[in-house]
């Protein structure tokens, strides 16, 4: 069976209408006429209430405390890179030499060529981040070459299940994840940090620090569930979707971590740990 998984919002950002925001302000003001209206009945149809004794001066009230500090525009920062070093990076649409380069070195030549996605690299990367966390993730803009062969399932009718045998189709990149070296990883990030910062910005978040947006997405990831058993499946229409409707609520990127296999899963999560664990050593104070 055809491994097709819903993406209900095929536009990951979302915002409101000219007509949503229109109702909201007419409620507000439709509120706040209400509110002037019963003062103003008070007032008018109410007898005026009989005069009372001045009162004393109020005691001087202390003052409240200050308000707790607002959070850091960026939660998570990272080394800075030299001018020298921001000055030597090519323009974002002049990078996929320079990170095609730079991922062969890390994954290898043969992975590279079959796994990855070449063109608009660090664009697709970072839609891709920002997306996992997110309700769906669109195939269009993902960085690599999609799983080979089709969703081994198990069962009929109302028992369908994911197939244990399934997660075999994603061992071939569970294995070149783990072959790669997570501090070299991370230090070809961090000296080519300002291609992925303009490209987030690109996307509609200027003053936002995609860093952030990164550990938060490696956070949602790490808190997938690790299922006992293969999730159950059910198909409403054609789509497969999870049974279970907690589990159908979760990210895309965690339904993807649940779909692989536990022991995938397991693994995926260690090199995610370690990944982590080198981004927030990037970003302390040296």
């Amino acid at each position: 069976m055809e491994e097709r998984w819903r993406a209900r919002d095929d536009s990951p950002y979302p915002r409101d209408s000219e007509s949503s925001r229109s109702s909201r302000w007419g409620w507000a003001l439709a509120l706040l006429l209400t509110l002037i209206g019963g003062a103003a009945g008070i007032y008018y149809f109410w007898p005026p209430p009989a005069p009372v004794p001045e009162a004393p001066a109020p005691a001087p009230v202390a003052e409240k405390p200050a308000p707790a500090p607002a959070e850091p525009a960026i939660r998570h920062p990272l080394e800075t890179p030299t001018a020298e070093a921001a000055q030597g990076l090519p323009s974002l649409d002049n990078s996929d030499s320079m990170m095609r380069d730079a991922l062969t070195g890390l994954l290898g030549a043969k992975p590279f060529n079959a796994f990855v996605y070449p063109a608009s690299l660090v664009r697709r990367i970072v839609a891709t981040v920002d997306n996992l966390p997110r309700a769906s993730a669109p195939t269009r803009v993902l960085p690599w070459q999609p799983v080979p062969g089709s969703l081994v399932t198990a069962g009929e009718g109302n028992e369908i299940a994911i197939d244990a045998r399934n997660a075999a189709r994603y061992e071939p990149y569970v294995r070149v994840a783990q072959r790669i070296d997570s501090r070299a990883l991370v230090r070809r990030y961090v000296d080519s940090y300002p291609l992925f910062q303009r490209a987030y910005e690109e996307l509609g978040y200027p003053g936002r620090y995609f860093n952030d947006r990164l550990i938060e997405a490696i956070d949602d990831l790490l808190g997938a569930p690790e299922l006992p058993a293969p999730a159950k499946l059910s198909q409403p229409k054609v789509l497969y979707e999870f049974a279970d409707p907690e589990l159908q609520r979760r990210s895309a990127g965690q339904k993807l971590m649940m779909r692989i296999g536990r022991e995938n899963e397991t693994k995926l999560k260690e090199k995610l740990r370690e990944i982590r664990a080198e981004l927030a050593a990037a970003g302390a104070p040296r």
